[in-house]
């Protein structure tokens, strides 16, 4: 089956997953974690694509970021992932491929779906039981909205700012907010989207969002297709 073209789409939050090519590693000192953020946030500005929330995990980075022209999305990750791999082939001395084929990308209903990711995205190297909370994790954009530190690639959301009158009040807010989880069903809506590339969000949002591109957003229905019969000869 012929791969769908990727959705990308002006003025909407996006979920990026890149993986590793077979899980391996694609840092391997904390220069290499330093590079990849300067290349997301260079090629971001040139793109004019906000970022919101990042976590860079040992075979595999989450962005969550908002394109102001659909182009942009998929021309700086293009940039961001050539760059990487020249980059960390010749500091590794290796040669090939590094990642996982295309990067991995759904679009968000953001009253219901920007928040909920911004903790997930924090959340992962707790899932993954690297550490006891999202505090503990040098490599996410986590302490830039809990006052630990002022991150230059961080552009936040305007739902963000609606969390306090403060700053003092959003990061306590933020904080509360992560610490109270994601559920297992969001979890995995997010998870899944993200990997089939659909649209997630209401059935009202979806159906919105599909007559703004000819891509399809969502997935069939099960069953079988209706077949069309052949016209029959004049």
């Amino acid at each position: 089956m012929a791969r769908l073209p990727r959705l990308s789409l002006a003025g909407y939050p996006h979920h990026i997953i890149q993986r590793g090519n077979n899980r391996q590693p694609i840092f391997s000192s904390a220069a290499d974690y330093r590079q990849l953020l300067a290349l997301l946030r260079n090629h971001a500005l040139e793109n004019q694509v906000a970022v919101h929330s990042y976590i860079l995990m040992s075979n595999h980075f989450h962005v969550l970021l908002t394109p102001q022209q659909s182009e942009g999305l998929p021309r700086m990750m293009q940039a961001v992932g050539r760059s990487y791999v020249q980059y960390f082939n010749r500091r590794e001395q290796r040669t090939g491929t590094l990642w996982e084929g295309r990067y991995r990308s759904t679009v968000l209903q953001t009253e219901r779906y920007l928040l909920q990711c911004m903790a997930y995205i924090d959340l992962n190297p707790v899932r993954a039981g690297m550490v006891g909370g999202p505090q503990d994790y040098p490599w996410s954009s986590y302490a830039h909205y809990t006052g630990q530190r002022t991150d230059p690639l961080i552009s936040p959301h305007p739902l963000y700012w609606e969390m306090g009158n403060t700053p003092f009040a959003r990061e306590a807010a933020y904080q509360s907010w992560v610490q109270a989880g994601v559920d297992g069903a969001s979890q995995q809506a997010l998870t899944d989207a993200t990997l089939q590339g659909w649209a997630l969000g209401e059935a009202e949002f979806v159906a919105d969002l599909q007559k703004r591109t000819l891509r399809r957003i969502s997935k069939s229905k099960p069953g079988r297709p209706l077949l069309v019969p052949p016209a029959l000869p004049k």
